[in-house]
Formats: structure tokens, C-alpha cells, sequence
């Protein structure tokens, strides 16, 4: 019985070179020994539901598109166009009869941990839609050809080689926005107030778990601390630390009511350091503990 409910929640699909493992919406992505970069081709119909993993994702689609949706944004990648998903951002994927693309997927750990990386960390962390109108594309995409190329042909070093591509391509990008800021949806020009808003308030959805603050969030977006504390306050009428607060009890509310997970786990699944703490801020703003709001509400688990 364990065996088969192991097997409900996690499947596996072979590639002529390894193996897609999948659990819930997990991907976990597996490489080539001693390497960490995959590279996919296909002109096959195909669709991928949403799913997340550590690894960049990168789209290049060779003939016809390949429609995206990143978190709530929609994407059709025409030939000639590239779409980076960074790590960790929610997507699916589907790709009709008549079209063929590269998928890279490499992570980026050692890529992104350089010091002036951080120069230009909005390009890290945002997804990036590169149309035909962007100049960056080309010289983008004739990069990337060399890591399809590299990994081809499995060279001496040939995963380092990769990366020395993919290093290109962000100094690429980082050169050619470091005098306008990055917008993305794909579009070109600085972003305005809301839409810097729906990149912090995506930021918060999928991070609200972890220890985050504002230090974190505004890094980000790409902006200072005190610029994006002044904005964020500005378009929700709260501090970052009290959207934030709220965002985490809202999430406790769900689980409290639709789950029999003990309180202590739900307090450090939705982000609470302790116990004391969630029981403190959830009372403050429901007027109850979170055992009395389950005894409320949550009867039907009975």
C-alpha cells in the first residue's frame, strides 16, 4: 500500500539521455554525470502541466511556437524568440503540430553566485521575453546555439564550456538593460508602479514560507530598499511586513480549516519562526488561537 501511494506522487518519463522525475508539481531535474546542463530537441506535439524545478529553463523555439504560462503571465514564443524561466517559478508548457524547439535547462548556482552578478539581479530572477524587436535577441540566441552545439558534440569540458556561453548571454543582457529597467511581461521600457507591485506580490506567493523580508523582496524587483518600502506602502496601504504577516495567516486560515496537520507544522509551513510567534500574530488578527478558529470552522473534519 505505501509503495503504490509513493508511486501516485511521483512519476518518471525516460529521454534518450536520462530520466523527468516528477513529484506533485515538483520537477527534479536530472543531468548527465558530470554535468549540469540538459538540452532538449523536439518537433513532436506536446504539453507539460505546471510544474517548478532549481534549474533555468530556457525556450527556443526553432519552427512554429511554444505557448508559456509563467505564475498568472502568457507567453506564445514564436521561432526566433527566446523565454528564460529563472529557478523556482511555477510554468507549463504546450507545443502544437508543426513546431520544433530547444529546451535548456542548467543550473545556476555557481553562474549566479558571481559578485557582479548581483549588479544585475532582476535578470536573474524574473523571467525574460526576448521578442524580435529586442536587440539583445540575436545575440542571444546565436549563444545559445553554441551551448545545443556544445552539448552535442560532448567535448573535453564541454559543460564548463556551456556555462562560459551562458555567462555571455547574461553579460549580454545585463550590458544591454543596465540603463533601462527590465519589465516581465516581455514588454520594453521601465515598469510602472502596479507592475512593479505584481512582481512583489508574485515574490510573496511563492516565498511567503521561507525567511524572507524586505531586504529580500526589494532585491527582487531590483530597487532600494527604501524606495520599494515607500512604493509598496504607496499601493497597499500596509507595510511589507504586515502584507507579508497577513499573507502567512491567510495561508494558516486554509490549512487550519482544510487539514489536520498539527498547528506547530502549519506555523513553520506558512513561514512563522516559532510556535509563540504564530499563536501571538494569528490571535492579533483573528481574535482567536489557531485551535479555537479550527474548532470554529473546521468541523466538518470531524
Amino acid at each position: 500500500m505505501e509503495e503504490k501511494a509513493r508511486s501516485e506522487v511521483m512519476s518518471r518519463s525516460r529521454f534518450p539521455d536520462g530520466f523527468r522525475i516528477l513529484k506533485g508539481k515538483q520537477e527534479f531535474v536530472t543531468y548527465i554525470e558530470h554535468s549540469s546542463v540538459r538540452v532538449w530537441y523536439s518537433d513532436t506535439p506536446q504539453s507539460y502541466d505546471a510544474h517548478s524545478h532549481s534549474a533555468v529553463e530556457i525556450i527556443i523555439p526553432i519552427q512554429g511556437e511554444v505557448e508559456y504560462t509563467v505564475m498568472d503571465f502568457s507567453y506564445r514564443v514564436q521561432a526566433g524568440e527566446v523565454l528564460i524561466v529563472p529557478p523556482t517559478w511555477q510554468h507549463s508548457l504546450s507545443m502544437n503540430e508543426g513546431s520544433s524547439r530547444f529546451l535548456i535547462l542548467f543550473e545556476p548556482d555557481n553562474l549566479f553566485s558571481m559578485r557582479d552578478m548581483q549588479l544585475v539581479e532582476a535578470l536573474l530572477k524574473l523571467p525574460m521575453y526576448l521578442s524580435e524587436e529586442d536587440e539583445a535577441r540575436e545575440d542571444v540566441r546565436e549563444l545559445l546555439m553554441k551551448v545545443v552545439e556544445c552539448y552535442n558534440k560532448r567535448d573535453f569540458l564541454w559543460n564548463s564550456m556551456c556555462y562560459s556561453y551562458l555567462l555571455q548571454m547574461y553579460v549580454r543582457l545585463g550590458q544591454g538593460n543596465m540603463d533601462r529597467d527590465l519589465h516581465h511581461t516581455g514588454q520594453r521600457g521601465l515598469r510602472t508602479d502596479s507592475e512593479i507591485m505584481d512582481s512583489a506580490r508574485l515574490y510573496i506567493d511563492q516565498n511567503y514560507m521561507m525567511d524572507i523580508d524586505l531586504s529580500d523582496a526589494s532585491a527582487f524587483v531590483g530597487f532600494s530598499r527604501c524606495y520599494f518600502s515607500r512604493l509598496f506602502k504607496r499601493q497597499t496601504g500596509t507595510s511589507f511586513s504586515e502584507y507579508l504577516r497577513q499573507k502567512r495567516v491567510s495561508m494558516a486560515e486554509e490549512l487550519l480549516v482544510h487539514t489536520r496537520q498539527p498547528v506547530q507544522d502549519i506555523a513553520l509551513n506558512v513561514g512563522f519562526g516559532s510556535i509563540a510567534t504564530f499563536n501571538r500574530v494569528f490571535r492579533g488578527t483573528k481574535s482567536c488561537t489557531p485551535s479555537q478558529y479550527r474548532e470554529i470552522y473546521g468541523d466538518f473534519l470531524k
